[in-house]
């Protein structure tokens, strides 16, 4: 059945889905609008795992490094990454009836596209006035491009203040997307989007002070999280760590100081890990600069966006040092294998 589409069902759910030859499962799952668990798309993070009750799979790019032998011990398999080469039958969370009513997909126009670093492109991106677009702080949206292809990030504004809606866009050497986004003599003028995507969200219901780290562009999600907690009065102390490799990385560092500066309930710390000689800062990893402040890990949630390596790193010495697994959220930026085929990225090179 290698040349054909096959099916997939989900346990304990009426629903199924086809999936084309070649293509991933959670691409396929995406496309038949179901939000399943997931992050990276590039087989690191792990939040795609699901338990194959039925069928066979493969992993045209070898065996993801999200995925311990102990959880292919268990039936467990990656979802952004496994090929179904027969029908299935998989056991994971699948989205609620409400929050598939809210994935749409919709044409928009660029607005206008600003440099916020030498590889950082800020675009803003101008959603259809009859439309009402419903998100929550944290999550994304997907660029659809010929042939199905996507490309996923992050929506740096907040849900009240998303006309226009900005998206934090790195460039990715020989990436066809990000090329042609660059210069304007190539740029385009209209996209399509469909969304919004990601359990990495904003949590209401608490007055617990938040911890926010990010990495590179990883800073885009939680920038809309901030806007979004400080432009409601929710009240909520935040401390954000933004880690880059030089100054000029940083690309909202001066707005960043001053928001710290009139806003009694926000810190701001940067973290730079190639400074220069004049950099008078943190320095070093952003995750092990926040160990060094011994911050208290027990009593914020924490929200990191990031690299795989950071977001792994993090989990495993912020769990040590106190922080509730439960109040860990994390969303992981990774680059899929093909540079044509880049997915979302997070840490160091989100976009």
């Amino acid at each position: 059945m290698k040349g054909k589409a096959v099916h997939v069902s989900l346990a304990n759910s009426p629903r199924r889905f086809s999936v084309a030859p070649g293509q991933s499962i959670l691409a396929a799952a995406l496309e038949a609008r179901l939000n399943l668990p997931h992050s990276c798309h590039g087989g690191n993070c792990g939040a795609c795992r699901a338990r194959l009750l039925k069928g066979d799979i493969e992993y045209p790019h070898g065996m993801p490094l999200g995925l311990s032998a102990a959880d292919v011990a268990d039936g467990f398999v990656l979802l952004c990454q496994a090929r179904a080469l027969t029908d299935l039958s998989i056991e994971t969370r699948e989205i609620s009836p409400a929050d598939e009513a809210l994935i749409k997909r919709l044409p928009c126009r660029i607005e206008r596209a600003e440099p916020l670093a030498p590889d950082v492109l800020g675009v803003y991106l101008r959603l259809p006035a009859a439309e009402i677009f419903r998100f929550e702080p944290g999550q994304y949206v997907d660029i659809i491009l010929s042939g199905g292809r996507r490309r996923s990030f992050s929506i740096a504004s907040p849900p009240h203040a998303c006309r226009p809606m900005e998206l934090h866009i790195r460039r990715v050497a020989g990436g066809a997307f990000t090329d042609a986004l660059f210069s304007a003599d190539s740029r385009p003028a209209l996209l399509t989007i469909e969304g919004p995507f990601g359990q990495f969200a904003y949590q209401d219901g608490t007055d617990a002070p938040m911890l926010l780290v990010g990495g590179g562009t990883g800073f885009a999600p939680l920038k809309s999280i901030i806007r979004h907690v400080l432009e409601n009065d929710l009240g909520r102390p935040m401390t954000l760590y933004w880690g880059a490799r030089t100054v000029v990385d940083l690309y909202a560092h001066r707005e960043l100081e001053e928001l710290a500066g009139r806003q009694r309930n926000f810190r701001y710390r940067p973290v730079l890990s190639e400074p220069d000689g004049a950099w008078p800062g943190r320095t070093g990893w952003v995750h092990e600069a926040v160990l060094r402040d011994a911050e208290p890990l027990s009593v914020p949630d924490i929200y990191a966006s990031g690299p795989p390596a950071m977001i792994e790193a993090l989990r495993r010495d912020f769990v040590q040092q106190g922080a509730e697994p439960r109040r860990l959220r994390v969303d992981v930026f990774d680059y899929a294998r093909d540079p044509d085929v880049v997915k979302r990225t997070t840490a160091s090179t989100k976009s």
